[in-house]
């Protein structure tokens, strides 16, 4: 039974699984324990947070800043449950600790931008293609590493360029969680519909931080897209 951050369980080794003692031990596991849920997940897929000096709570997105931190699910209602018990993170922690209100919006932004920057450097290196028409052209020489749709752009649009993916290559990746905004300002651009990122290194990177925005905001569904597009 999955156990919330207030309840005890009886194996103390599992219960420190969620507490790691600095950089060494936050770097020995490819796996950790949630202080909330207690479900065990790979640290893809969660965020550790880190003390400064006076006690404030810093999410550590890279997980290499010094110091004992603690392991939660990338997940925006688990942190929003952790603010909201009554041991909060000093629970996790074990020490007070001080969480500031717009910790979950801070976390959000911060996983963007790791997007975002993404994204720019591929554009630098020529990875990424930018446009409908362009993105159309590129769909019909190489399978994608990813297609970027914004998810206000119009429905139409998107529906032709996946639906051409999908066509020629069965199954496809695509985020579709990211605003025209959001994408645009990845490229220096006001808005962004539609763009193609090339397979290579800069789509592996893309795919570790975009899923962790994806299970952040929630968004239901699969990245993969296949079979007939409705």
């Amino acid at each position: 039974m999955t156990q919330t951050l207030n309840e005890s369980g009886d194996n103390d080794a599992l219960k420190d699984d969620w507490l790691d003692e600095g950089l060494k031990s936050a770097a020995s596991k490819r796996e950790r324990m949630c202080m909330f849920s207690r479900e065990r997940m790979p640290v893809s897929q969660m965020i550790r947070f880190v003390l400064d000096p006076n006690g404030n709570v810093f999410p550590d997105l890279q997980a290499k800043l010094p110091g004992r931190g603690v392991w939660l699910h990338a997940s925006r209602d688990v942190l929003t449950s952790v603010l909201k018990s009554k041991n909060g993170f000093s629970g996790g922690f074990k020490a007070s600790a001080t969480a500031d209100d717009g910790l979950v919006e801070l976390i959000d932004r911060l996983l963007l931008e790791r997007c975002q920057a993404t994204l720019g450097l591929a554009k630098r290196s020529s990875a990424i293609i930018l446009g409908y028409d362009q993105v159309r052209n590129e769909l019909q020489k190489r399978k994608p590493g990813w297609l970027l749709e914004a998810s206000d752009g119009a429905y139409d649009g998107r529906k032709r360029v996946v639906g051409l993916a999908v066509a020629v290559y069965d199954r496809v990746r695509i985020a579709n969680i990211l605003s025209s905004s959001e994408l645009g300002m990845a490229f220096g651009r006001e808005h962004v519909v539609h763009a193609l990122l090339k397979t290579g290194r800069f789509s592996d990177v893309w795919t570790t931080d975009y899923r962790r925005l994806f299970e952040y905001r929630q968004m239901s569904g699969s990245i993969w897209v296949s079979g007939t597009v409705e």
